[in-house]
C-alpha cells in the first residue's frame, strides 16, 4: 500500500499523457475487433480524449512546477501552455480530417490513432528536461508523422511525401543524437539542470560543437533554413488535412522543445548558440518570404509561409530573455489559430467531388462565398502582420524583445522580410476580391465551420481582450527564468 502511494504523487505530472496512452491502446483495440466499421466510434473517442487531456492540463495548478522520472520529466506552466496549444491541434486536425477522408474513401480507424501517438510525444518533447527524454518524444512523434504523410497509399505524391520525411528525418534524429552525445561527453551529464552546473566557464569546443549538431537537429524539425528542404514537398503531397497537422500542432512541439532546450541547459553560453539562432532566424525569414512569391499552388504557399513564420518567432529566442520568450509563446499562440483558419478555407475549396488547391480557384470568392473570403483574407492580412489582427501583436511582442535586447538590425530584418511576405498574402486577397467569379463550392463541412469560426474570433477580436493569453504567456516564459 506505500509503495503504491509514493509511485502515485510521482506519476500526478505525467497524468495527460497517461490518459492519452491508455486511451489510444484501447481505441486501437476497439478498431482491430470492429474493423472499419469502427472508424466513427474511434474519431469521436479521440475528441473526447484530447478534450479531456487539455482539461487535466489546464487545471492542473497554476503556479506548479515539478519534476518526476529521475528529473527527466517536469511540468511547468511554460510546458502547460505548449501543451495546451498541441492538443488543440490535434483536436482541430481530427475535425477538419472527417468530411475530407470520408469522400477520398481513406476513412481509416489508424489516422485518429496516429494523431494520438504524435500527440504523446509533442507533449513528452514540450515537457522533456533532459536530452534522451527529449529524443524519445521526438521520436514518436516523428514516426506517426512519417506514416500519416503517407496515408494516402494510392496517390504517388502522399507515398513520396511520407518517404522524404522519413530519409531527411532520419538524417535529423543522427544529428540531433551526434549532438546530444557529444554534449553528454563532455559534460558527463544528461539532465538539463546537470549541464547548466557542469558549463561554468569556457565550454569548449566539444560542447560548441555538440550545440551546433543539436541545433540542426532541432532546426529541422522546426522546418528552420536551412534544414527546411522538406517542408513544401511533403506539405504539397500529404492529404489537406495532414498538412494542416505538420504547419499547427508539431510545430508548437519543436519550438517548446527548441526554447526549453537552449534557456534550459545552456542558459551561461547565451552568446554562443544566439549566433546559430540569429542565422537560422534571419535565412527563414527571408527565404519564406522570397521562395513564396513564385508559387501557385496554395499548400506549397503555406510551407513556405510556416518557414517564415518559425524565423519571426525564433527571434524572440535570440534574445534569449524573458520578455523574448514571452513573445515567441504568443507568436504561437497566434500562429496556430491563422494557419488552422487558414487551412479550413483550403479545405472547403471543393466542387462535385474535386478537391482545389491553387490560387486561382480563389477566383472572385468574395462574390459566391462572402463569409469565407472574408475569413480568408482576415487570416491573409493577419499574416501580413497588419494591425489591428493578431499577427500584427505577434510579430510586435518579438520585435519588441529583440530591441530591447540590443538586436535592433534582426528586428530591422524582420520588418523588412514582413513587407516582402505581405505581397503574397495580399495577392490572395486581391484574387479573392477583384477577379473573375467561378462556379460556387459545395457547403462548408460542419468539423470545418467550427475550426473556421473559433480561429477567427482568435484572430479578429484579440486586440479587444489579449490578457488571457499574454498572461499565459508571461508566465510560461517566467517558469522557465
Amino acid at each position: 500500500m506505500t509503495a503504491a502511494h509514493s509511485v502515485l504523487p510521482t506519476l500526478a505530472p505525467l497524468l495527460p499523457e497517461l490518459i492519452l496512452s491508455v486511451g489510444v491502446l484501447v481505441l486501437i483495440l476497439y478498431g482491430a475487433f470492429r474493423g472499419e466499421r469502427s472508424v466513427e466510434g474511434v474519431n469521436v473517442g479521440a475528441l473526447l480524449l484530447l478534450v479531456l487531456a487539455f482539461f487535466v492540463v489546464v487545471t492542473q495548478p497554476a503556479g506548479m512546477k515539478v519534476t518526476t522520472l529521475s528529473g527527466a520529466f517536469i511540468s511547468d506552466a511554460f510546458s502547460r501552455v505548449m501543451k495546451g496549444l498541441v492538443l488543440l491541434g490535434s483536436a482541430a486536425t481530427i475535425l477538419l480530417s472527417r468530411d475530407y477522408f470520408q469522400r477520398e474513401r481513406i476513412d481509416r480507424f489508424e489516422f485518429p490513432v496516429l494523431i494520438l501517438l504524435c500527440t504523446i510525444g509533442m507533449m513528452v518533447m514540450a515537457s522533456a528536461n533532459d536530452l534522451i527524454a527529449l529524443y524519445l518524444g521526438l521520436e514518436l512523434q516523428s514516426l506517426a508523422a512519417y506514416v500519416i504523410a503517407a496515408f494516402h497509399r494510392d496517390d504517388l505524391k502522399s507515398t513520396e511525401a511520407g518517404l522524404k520525411y522519413f530519409v531527411l528525418g532520419a538524417l535529423s534524429s543522427g544529428m540531433l543524437l551526434y549532438g546530444a552525445s557529444l554534449v553528454y561527453g563532455f559534460t558527463g551529464t544528461v539532465s538539463f539542470p546537470g549541464i547548466v552546473s557542469a558549463l561554468h566557464g569556457d565550454p569548449g569546443f566539444g560542447i560548441v560543437l555538440g550545440i551546433v549538431f543539436v541545433a540542426a537537429g532541432v532546426a529541422f524539425k522546426m522546418s528552420a533554413v536551412p534544414f527546411h528542404m522538406w517542408t513544401p514537398d511533403v506539405y504539397e503531397g500529404s492529404p489537406t488535412p495532414v498538412t494542416a497537422f505538420f504547419a499547427s500542432a508539431p510545430k508548437m512541439a519543436a519550438v517548446a522543445m527548441t526554447v526549453r532546450l537552449f534557456i534550459g541547459a545552456f542558459p551561461d553560453v547565451t552568446a554562443i548558440w544566439q549566433q546559430i539562432i540569429i542565422f537560422i532566424a534571419i535565412a527563414s525569414m527571408a527565404l519564406g518570404s522570397f521562395a513564396a512569391i513564385g508559387q501557385r499552388n496554395i499548400k506549397r504557399l503555406m510551407a513556405y509561409s510556416s518557414i517564415g513564420n518559425i524565423g519571426y518567432a525564433l527571434i524572440g529566442l535570440a534574445a534569449g530573455s524573458e520578455e523574448g520568450v514571452r513573445g515567441v509563446v504568443i507568436y504561437m499562440i497566434i500562429y496556430l489559430a491563422m494557419t488552422l483558419g487558414a487551412f479550413a478555407v483550403i479545405l472547403s475549396l471543393r466542387r462535385r467531388n474535386e478537391m482545389f488547391e491553387t490560387i486561382d480557384d480563389l477566383s472572385g470568392l468574395s462574390r459566391t462565398h462572402p463569409v469565407l473570403a472574408f475569413c480568408l483574407a482576415a487570416m491573409m492580412f493577419s499574416l501580413a502582420g497588419i494591425p489591428p489582427l493578431a499577427g500584427f501583436f505577434a510579430k510586435f511582442y518579438v520585435f519588441a524583445a529583440a530591441i530591447k535586447a540590443g538586436l535592433v538590425a534582426l528586428a530591422v530584418i524582420g520588418v523588412v522580410t514582413s513587407v516582402v511576405g505581405a505581397y503574397y498574402y495580399l495577392r490572395i486577397v486581391k484574387v479573392m476580391y477583384f477577379d473573375e467569379a467561378r462556379a460556387p463550392y459545395e457547403a462548408m463541412a460542419p468539423g470545418l465551420r467550427i475550426v473556421l469560426a473559433i480561429s477567427s474570433v482568435v484572430v479578429i477580436l484579440f486586440w479587444l481582450l489579449p490578457a488571457p493569453l499574454v498572461g499565459a504567456a508571461g508566465a510560461a516564459a517566467k517558469s522557465l527564468f
